[in-house]
């Protein structure tokens, strides 16, 4: 089916231009080739074809528009013609001549000539005669020259996918980036790849990965010819536009020898868990204990006495040592147990679970401060249980935790809003019940050997099958099993096991075992993991999880059973399967529970029962499936597989096993209904013409053997030549192909998103023109693609198989992938020059979402395995996904390797021998062999298309019994045509190779394999970056094909680095992938295509990354006339270096003279050397084979710096700065006797960063003009900051700062006088220490985190933030401080309560506090000086696990400045320019110098537990050169968040002693201290910065107090010091307050005051001022370092990457030539003092009454009042508590309310009962806030709350209560309690009358009772009792005294 649309000509256009053409029909449009300088007509005579899936509907639209083409702006519509396809659906064939209409539907002048044919087939291809689509006959001769119709023969091959179209691609990934691939995607066919008419003059340009290196404007031209490749401007494929990248693509030609993650090696691991506090536990009177369980390992906090509430605050660290899978599915427990003790294990309150995947996959891998909600799991019903508070973090290497900065203790409390359970999930989880449905299993291997089994025959006489399986399902931590099928291979369960859990899990994976029970011990056949979320969606239109029923494939080692299988880990579900294992068909449903329900079973234990059986077919229609595949080529076999003849077989299933024996499965048995059956066979005869042996055609799965032939001292071949070994199996599976077809969709739309997402990145990143455009055409094809999936995946709709899953699947992929082209087509519209990055991120969600879709989780066909065989033995093998080689008619379904030849499988390449024990040596896998070979996986009916993709030229060999019959496969293939070429390899460079010998270098060589010739490159010796330089030919090189096909997809070339050894074999250094560029024999040699550019080819090292290669390919066709029509190899033979053939001109890169000028300022740490010490070391550096070394060291012991700074050298670079080769530093020692060794090496891989750029000096802050004046007087408000800060240096910009000097603080008390509240009272100075001013800081970097987060920004924008915060932080603070202020004294709002505090932020002077180290904030102050570490090499077999780290042998100081020569002049015009330095001017010396280095340690937080007792007893430990301080005695017990607060004076010179560190360690009583952790620091970079890290530069300048100047130099003397060093004019003080400095004007205040109050004149306001403001200077300006204080995480050697706590600490600097600094601060923590609190409790009101009295009813409580004092987690601040509660003599006391008061800030009491209301404590009014310790003594009313069932606080009675606050001496002089004075006397209490007593005094209550309380009803009662009485009498004696009457007795 297709439409094809011929558009001839358009004609009457006016003017002259050029014209490009756009055809559209469903939504997918194409472009035609621009046609140049076009007058009236342009002639485009151009074919567009759509393939079509469902049929053309009358009234669909075909739209053609015609515009003028532009380079630069975008095309400008002509005019459009638009036909309803009516006509051409009814005739098939239409010719249309009509106008175009404008943008207005006006019509035009201008006409448009066109034929449109539409072919409706019905299934088959058709076969078209060639004058539909050549045309007329005149270009049919012009055609036949160009070999090109050959292939286009009715018959031959599928015309959907033509014959250019075969594109390279490895396993799973895909290959191809040229022009051919992009062509065939967007839907090009036949008709646009041959070059019809006009376009045959661009034949070369159809081929579009082969053009400059950059992107010119005048290539734009060319581009738009390319636009005939159907490709709009945005999305032309960068490979086409540069050579940087390669037409294999790069980033795809990774050896696809997939190391799933889940294969990984294990990897450091650490959970760490905080235990804060439980709320609400039900239970009375209980002692809760809290343990938590991480795996398998328990550990408990200590235990709480009655309480409901327990407060623990404990800190527990699990580390673990496994890989990321089986640390991913590790349970997280949290369970709270009452009553534990050594004798009983307690009983369980509640629990609550998670896996540790969820932690991870959070922000930060962290839950911080969030609450665990228990339930229990023994009884559903319950309902909830309590929470338990708790922080819970997930590190592995390298994850760094940040610990978030919470808003006010208030939000945490809100336990509904901060629950422990990652987004999207509800806080009210249901119970539910899974119900995983295991019906049977197929094809299991035998697990017990034959040897035993002939015994038990011998014995028994019965031969059974050799397994006993049962299945086991691990889920959520707990486990059940089905029953054992003894002696089965099929064994049938029809069981279900139920697990119930809460409703959505917080586990992600279930997994689903096949075991093998045995009396000693059981093993695993086959796992499989069922991942939740991909089975399940919790959108708004989601679905339950649900599969199946449906089959899954299990994948492990081999089938031959060995009792000790090496690989039982693949079993496991450990890495990629090797092999076929068994196939289960389960299902799995979900059912929400309803608690309520009385019946239900309200435990959670994991239970088995009967499932009802399905049928045969639910899980899909059996189908006989055809495999057929073709090997085209084997080569790189091992030589040590090369003795003995190789076969290679290929398996489906067990289909095609012949090894393990009991392999055929059986073809299924027909016992389907009779009808069905038939129908099978009818479609088997009719097709084509096979007869009924052909029906029953035997699988051939295996090539004959052939013994290997030497291609060289490293591998062979297998000599195939033109015959090509085939195979072919048929196999019976569920017909599911639908499934595949739209994964397959799905992966088609992902692999060319992630092409395009590459490309756009290698634009940016190599810094190409245009990359939004690339980006836009990225969205528009991916926006395309979604429609094409829309329209394609609702087939087949009504099949009868198709799962509950497979259809909600469906709908939900269809509302993914719709959503995702809409937001794709806004996004494109959106995507600017400076937007490219945020939208490839946005992009890159696209892409991980779309492959998380392809991912099918029910299994149809089991994927196919290659397995190279020799001797019967298998070596390696390969493994092809079955969906990857699924057959379709439509194109976008069929599987990426399906008819493709040169897939090559796992990159062609056989990993071997199985994985091994040592499946992660040096080469990771070892690759056996390379195979091309072609597969195709079809239906059987559809087996005549099998051929369909191979390469043309062959003629079939079949086996005796298909002879004529023409589907009848081939055995082999013989081809007939083939054509002699000759390869060029231009080897010229690479770069950050894999440093293979001890000495951290290699001797590198590059062999280069192309089909079974191999040649080698010269070996350079010692270097990681070698220039080759040389050409490798190739000679006679038989390629079989026809010509175009190999023009368009020549075979693979393998580059292999190696190692060359001076004894013994070469090493692996790694490998990559190239395609040539292929010139036949009838093209020119001239460009764009030849001759063909370097580019980079990434080398690959097992999976990982190792170095590039700068090379490039040519395939030239030797043609009829032999070698001479091919291009002369001119240029010289390099004698020095022997026969060697350098690069010819015109592909090197054009050279030029640069000279790279080296500072060596010293070694530092240099390590042993074979164990002896380096003494006189040297540095040599070297570039492109030029270099220089330094002056020699002559002791390094005394001074490791050199004596000589600066050297130069100059050498020929390549003028493209990407093509730059890398820069090596070596260090050498040098020994006696002239002898050197290497101490290590780094090699600069871009010298990009050094390159010296001249200073812009048409920058505004050049212009010396103007003064820019920056004031500090205080009253600017904040806004006008901002706009002034932005005026440019020619006008008088004022920037006023705000200082909050004693001074203005004063005048403004004054003017206040005492009108104001006494709690806005400033601090008092006397009172403020340093702390003061470090917890002001805190809260400021807490409140400027929050406003972060709360902004949501992107965290490159937060690093940005970060240093504006640096520039302007101080100021604005205090100003926005002030701001806040004024507002609130404006507002007295509701707002006013929690927040107060914040009023006293402007008036306490605040340091900066940095959440990282300083380094992180400064670029590692490297502003001149820069640190290399230096590497040694490899350590041995098992480098990949030495991280970079352990490999550091010492580190390299010095810098680089590269530049063109000659320099510019104004450069060496500049003042005091001096020679001998070149670029390095200004440098300090580097002569030994002695410093005072001053430590501060505040405080340690988060350390990891040392002790049992899960805590610590740190102390710190400092280490300078030789200087090494233990402060052992000072060791602070049991505290993991210890404050230190001391500080560390050291003498030091430096450079000997540079490196400070500092360690916390765990004092022990026994044995020697824990390394908790430690940081180190490089003092010597911070010394010599010019940010001036020595001292930081305080906010104000004070003389005394808390605020003490720190440096022994003033401002003053630091400004006038700096302006020398720069060369600033400056600094001229004058007028008072006012300084200038180069062309800035600084003002500030004049005065200051010393401690006696007596004031003075100084300019040292305003030079701080400037200094602040250092940055804003221009030319030489940059931030200074502020006083602060830095956090270090700690780490510890033993687990390295993984942060063990951290430290803030800040260190002062003082070189000892300067005066002496002042005494150290005074920073020792506060002490405590002694307080006592005496609380009266004066009286209380309205309580909520509790009892009901035992008689009377009446409501009456005990009440008590309980108070006690908490002291928070700070330990700064004290708060206090009261609750009432109700004395209860049989039952727990029941709690009825309390209330909190923090006692440094608490809200008065109310004067009356009545004033108290609930919000005072709620802080939801305005209530005056007070502090005891001001006050001294408070009395008043306060409210009691609690929590009613809603959560909600409720009013439960109120207190009045007197505080009163004595300090110990005071208490100690005024006892409590011994009478002084009398009493004050009280009014009774109001009691309730009746209590208890009734109980204790039975006959008083009695008295009481009678007497007072219930006299007179008791009198009433007797009076009517009387009464009744009475009238019962009376009745009585009624009838006899009337008889009496009546008789008259």
């Amino acid at each position: 089916m297709a439409l094809l649309v011929h558009l001839k000509t358009v004609s009457e256009l006016r003017g002259k231009g050029d014209r490009i053409a756009k055809v559209t029909f469903r939504g997918q449009s194409f472009h035609s080739r621009v046609l140049e300088n076009c007058e009236d007509v342009a002639d485009f005579d151009e074919i567009f074809r759509w393939p079509v899936a469902s049929s053309i509907d009358n009234n669909e639209v075909l739209e053609i528009q015609i515009f003028n083409y532009s380079k630069v702006f975008s095309n400008k519509l002509i005019g459009t013609f638009r036909m309803v396809l009516q006509k051409v659906v009814e005739e098939s064939h239409v010719e249309v001549t009509d106008t175009l209409i404008d943008d207005n539907n006006a019509i035009i002048k201008t006409t448009l000539c066109v034929e449109v044919r539409y072919q409706d087939t019905d299934g088959t291809v058709g076969s078209w005669d060639d004058g539909d689509f050549l045309g007329d006959g005149s270009l049919q001769e012009e055609e036949k020259d160009s070999q090109e119709t050959d292939g286009l023969l009715p018959g031959s091959r599928l015309s959907s996918r033509p014959p250019g179209e075969k594109s390279f691609r490895s396993k799973g990934k895909e290959k191809t980036k040229g022009g051919r691939d992009g062509e065939h995607k967007t839907g090009r066919s036949v008709f646009s790849a041959m070059k019809l008419g006009k376009n045959r003059l661009h034949k070369e340009e159809t081929h579009r990965q082969d053009e400059p290196a950059v992107l010119e404007m005048d290539d734009l031209d060319r581009l738009g010819i390319r636009l005939a490749e159907g490709m709009d401007p945005d999305s032309v494929s960068l490979a086409s536009v540069t050579a940087l990248t390669t037409n294999v693509s790069n980033k795809r030609s990774k050896p696809d020898i997939k190391m799933e993650p889940s294969a990984g090696r294990p990897m450091d691991y650490q959970v760490s868990i905080t235990v804060i506090e439980a709320r609400q536990l039900v239970g009375l009177n209980m002692d809760p204990v809290v343990c938590v369980e991480v795996g398998d390992d328990k550990k408990y906090t200590s235990m709480k006495e009655s309480t409901n509430c327990p407060y623990y605050n404990e800190y527990f660290v699990f580390d673990f040592h496994v890989s990321p899978d089986v640390m991913f599915d590790k349970i997280i427990k949290i369970s709270v147990i009452h009553s534990k003790n050594l004798l009983r294990s307690g009983t369980l309150v509640g629990s609550f679970k998670m896996d540790v995947g969820t932690v991870y996959s959070q922000p930060e891998h962290q839950f911080h401060h969030k609450w665990a909600i228990l339930s229990d799991p023994d009884d559903i019903s319950a309902g909830l249980k309590g929470y338990v508070k708790c922080d819970v973090a997930v590190v592995g290497k390298g994850d760094n935790i940040k610990t978030p900065h919470k808003a006010n203790e208030t939000e945490e409390d809100d336990i509904e809003g901060n629950l422990l359970l990652p987004d999207g999930v509800p806080a009210e989880r249901q119970w539910a019940r899974f119900y995983v449905k295991i019906y049977r299993a197929e094809g299991l291997p035998r697990m017990n050997t034959s040897l035993m089994a002939n015994v038990k025959k011998a014995f028994i006489g019965e031969n059974k099958d050799l397994v006993d399986p049962y299945v086991q399902v691990f889920f959520a931590g707990q486990k059940g099993k089905t029953s054992v099928q003894k002696n089965s291979y099929e064994p049938l369960w029809n069981e279900q096991v139920v697990f119930t859990d809460l409703f959505p899990p917080l586990c992600k994976r279930m997994k689903v075992q096949i075991r093998d029970s045995d009396k000693v011990n059981d093993v695993a056949i086959g796992t499989h993991f069922i991942d939740l979320r991909k089975i399940s969606n919790d959108g708004d239109k989601g679905f339950l999880p649900t599969l199946g029923p449906a089959w899954v494939n299990m994948y492990g080692s081999t089938r031959n059973y060995t009792l000790l299988d090496e690989h039982q880990d693949l079993n496991e579900g450990l890495g990629e399967g090797v092999s076929f294992r068994a196939r289960l068909m389960l299902g799995l449903a979900v059912e929400i529970l309803d608690t309520s329900n009385p019946e239900l079973t309200s435990s959670t234990e994991v239970q088995v029962e009967q499932a009802t059986p399905v049928s045969e077919s639910c899980a899909g229609k059996i189908e006989e499936f055809f495999l057929f595949g073709a090997f085209l080529e084997a080569s790189m076999i091992d030589r040590k597989n090369g003795e003995k003849p190789i076969t290679f077989e290929v398996t489906i299933g067990n289909y095609g096993n012949e090894v393990d024996g009991l392999s055929r499965p059986q073809r299924p048995r027909p016992q389907k209904e009779p009808g069905d059956e038939e129908e099978v066979d009818l479609i088997q005869n009719s097709s084509d013409d096979e007869t009924e042996e052909g029906g029953d055609l035997a699988s051939v799965s295996s090539t004959p053997p052939m013994r290997p032939q030497i291609t060289d001292r490293n591998y062979f071949h297998l000599p195939y030549l033109e015959h090509k070994p085939c195979i072919y199996i048929k196999s019976w599976w569920p017909d599911q192909r639908r499934r595949l077809y739209n994964a397959n969709i799905m992966d088609h739309i992902a692999d060319k998103l992630e092409e395009g997402l590459n490309d756009v990145q290698e634009m940016i990143k190599t810094e190409k023109s245009y990359p939004e455009r690339r980006l836009r055409g990225v969205l528009e094809e991916l926006s395309c693609g979604c429609r094409r999936f829309l329209s394609l995946a609702d087939k087949d709709q009504g099949h009868m198989s198709r799962t509950r899953l497979d259809r909600e699947r469906l709908k939900s992929c269809l509302r993914e992938l719709e959503s995702m082209g809409q937001q794709a087509k806004t996004l494109r519209a959106q995507v600017k020059r400076h937007t490219v990055r945020d939208k490839l991120r946005l992009c890159q969600n696209f892409l991980q979402k779309l492959r998380f879709l392809a991912d099918e989780p029910q299994h149809s066909i089991p994927d196919v395995f290659i397995w190279m065989m020799s001797n019967n033995k298998r070596i390696a093998y390969a493994r092809v996904p079955s969906k990857d080689l699924l057959f379709s008619m439509v194109e976008e379904e069929l599987g990426k390797d399906c008819a493709n030849w040169g897939s090559e499988f796992g990159s062609g390449f056989f990993k071997g021998p199985l994985p091994g024990k040592r499946g992660f040596g040096s080469m990771g896998w070892t690759v056996q062999a390379k195979v091309e070979l072609y597969l195709w996986l079809g239906l059987s009916k559809q087996r005549k298309d099998f051929l369909c993709g191979l390469p043309c030229g062959f003629e079939e060999v079949k086996a005796a019994q298909g002879l004529g019959l023409h589907s009848f496969p081939p055995i082999s293939l013989v081809y007939t045509k083939k054509q002699v070429f000759q390869l060029r390899a231009h080897m010229y460079q690479a770069r950050s190779l894999f440093a293979a010998d001890s000495s951290g270098l290699s001797d590198p060589f590059a062999r280069v394999f192309f089909i079974n010739q191999s040649q080698c490159t010269e070996v350079l010796n010692e270097t990681l970056c070698p220039t080759w330089d040389q050409m490798l030919v190739f000679d006679n090189l038989e390629l079989y094909g026809e010509a175009h096909e190999l023009r368009d997809d020549p075979p693979i070339i393998v580059i292999e680095i190696y190692d060359q050894d001076s004894m013994g074999k070469c090493d692996f250094m790694g490998r990559t992938f190239a395609k040539p560029v292929v010139k036949m024999a009838d093209e020119a040699y001239c460009p764009p295509r030849f001759p063909p550019q370097l580019e980079y080819y990434q080398i690959y090292r097992g999976n990982a990354t190792a170095g590039d290669l700068l090379a490039a390919f040519e395939l030239l066709q030797i043609g009829p006339a032999g070698k001479a029509d091919l291009p002369p190899i001119n240029g010289p033979v390099d004698t020095d270096r022997g026969p060697i053939m350098p690069v010819p001109v015109g592909i090197r890169p054009v050279l030029s003279k640069y000279r790279i000028e080296v500072l060596f300022w010293g070694l530092r740490d240099l390590k042993r050397v074979n164990l002896a010490q380096v003494d006189r070391p040297r540095v040599d550096i070297e570039c492109a084979g030029k270099g220089v070394q330094s002056s020699m060291i002559h002791n390094y012991k005394k001074n490791p710096n050199f004596s000589t700074l600066v050297k130069w050298f100059e050498v020929d670079l390549p003028e493209n700065e990407l093509l730059h080769p890398p820069l090596n530093i070596r260090v050498v020692d040098c020994r006696a006797f002239g002898r050197y060794t290497l101490v290590g090496s780094h090699a600069v891989s871009s010298l990009r960063r050094f390159i010296y750029r001249p200073p812009d000096h048409s920058a505004p802050n050049w212009n010396s003009t103007g003064e820019v004046v920056v004031n500090m007087e205080p009253e600017v408000p904040v806004k006008k900051l901002e706009t002034m800060v932005k005026l440019d240096a020619t006008s008088d910009a004022v920037i006023k700062v705000d200082v909050a000097d004693e001074e203005k603080e004063k005048k403004k008390k004054k003017k206040k006088g005492s009108s104001d509240e006494p709690e806005e009272e400033e601090p008092d100075e006397s009172m403020l220490d340093w702390w003061s001013k470090y917890f002001a800081s805190i809260d400021t970097m807490k409140e400027q985190l929050r406003q972060q987060d709360a902004s949501g920004m992107d965290s490159e924008e937060k690093e940005e933030m970060d240093n504006i915060e640096g520039l302007k932080g101080p100021m604005k603070k205090a100003k926005a401080a002030k701001e806040e202020k004024k507002k609130r004294t404006q507002s007295p709002g509701p707002g006013q309560g929690p927040e107060a505090p914040e009023k006293k932020k402007s008036k306490i002077d605040e340091l900066k506090v940095y959440p990282k180290e300083l380094e992180a904030e400064f670029d590692h102050f490297e502003d001149w000086l820069h640190t290399f570490n230096l590497l040694r090499g490899k350590t041995g077999d098992d480098e990949d696990g030495s991280t970079e780290e352990e490999r550091i042998v010492g580190r390299f100081k010095g810098s680089l400045c590269m530049y063109k020569v000659p320099l510019p002049e104004d450069v060496s015009r500049e003042a005091g320019y001096d020679p001998t330095y070149g670029m390095f001017q200004g440098i300090p010396s580097n002569d030994p110098i002695n410093v005072l280095v001053r430590v501060y340690v505040v405080r340690a937080t988060d350390l990891h537990p040392a002790d049992i007792n899960g805590k610590a007893d740190p102390y710190i430990a400092i280490r300078l050169g030789k200087t090494d301080i233990r402060d052992k005695e000072n060791y602070i017990s049991k505290q993991l968040n210890p404050v230190f607060g001391k500080s560390f004076d050291i003498e030091a010179s430096f450079p000997m002693e540079s490196m400070l560190t500092v360690s916390v360690y765990d004092w022990d009583l026994v044995g020697t201290d824990d390394l908790i952790g430690e940081t180190k620091i490089d003092l010597e970079n911070r010394f010599y910065s010019k940010h001036r890290a020595t001292c930081g530069i305080a906010q104000t300048y004070s003389i005394h107090g808390y605020n003490i100047w720190r440096d022994p130099m003033k401002p003053s003397q630091i400004l006038t010091r700096l302006c020398k060093e720069g060369k600033v004019d400056g600094p001229h003080f004058g007028p008072p307050g006012r300084v200038k400095v180069s062309n800035r004007v600084f003002t500030g205040p004049s005065e200051m005051e010393d401690e006696n109050g007596q004031r003075g004149p100084t300019d040292e306001h305003v030079a701080l001022c400037a200094l602040r403001h250092w940055e804003d200077i221009p030319r030489v300006g940059c931030r200074l370092v502020p006083e602060h204080v830095e956090t270090r995480p700690l780490l510890n050697p033993d687990k390295p990457g993984i942060e063990q706590g951290r430290l803030e600490l800040w260190v002062d600097m003082f070189p000892m030539d300067m005066p002496a600094p002042g005494t150290p601060l005074d920073i020792s923590p506060r002490k405590p003092k002694k307080y006592e609190l005496r609380v009266i409790v004066w009286n209380t009101d309205e309580v909520v009454l509790e009892d009901d009295d035992f008689f009377t009813g009446e409501k009456s409580s005990d009440i008590f009042v309980r108070g006690w004092v908490k002291a928070p987690a700070g330990g700064m601040g004290r708060g206090g508590a009261w609750g009432g509660g109700d004395a209860d003599h049989f039952s727990a006391d029941d709690f009825l309310g309390a209330i909190e008061l923090d006692l440094n800030r608490f809200p008065r009491g109310a004067k009356t009962a009545k004033q108290c209301t609930m919000e005072m404590a709620t802080g939801e009014v305005d209530v005056p806030l007070v502090s005891i310790f001001k006050q001294k003594r408070v009395k008043g009313w306060w409210p009691l709350l609690a929590r009613d069932e809603n959560d909600e606080f409720e009013l439960t009675g109120k207190v009045e209560a007197e505080l009163h606050l004595l300090t110990a001496e005071e208490a100690e002089k005024n006892p409590v309690g011994i009478a002084r004075n009398e009493p004050d006397p009280l009014e009774k209490p109001n009691r309730p009358d009746t209590a208890f007593v009734w109980f204790l005094n039975p006959l008083k209550s009695i008295k009481y009772l009678i007497c007072t309380r219930y006299k007179w009803l008791i009198i009433k009662i007797v009076l009517a009792l009387l009464a009744l009485l009475m009238l019962g009498l009376f009745l009585y004696s009624l009838p006899g005294y009337m008889v009496k009457k009546l008789l008259g007795a």
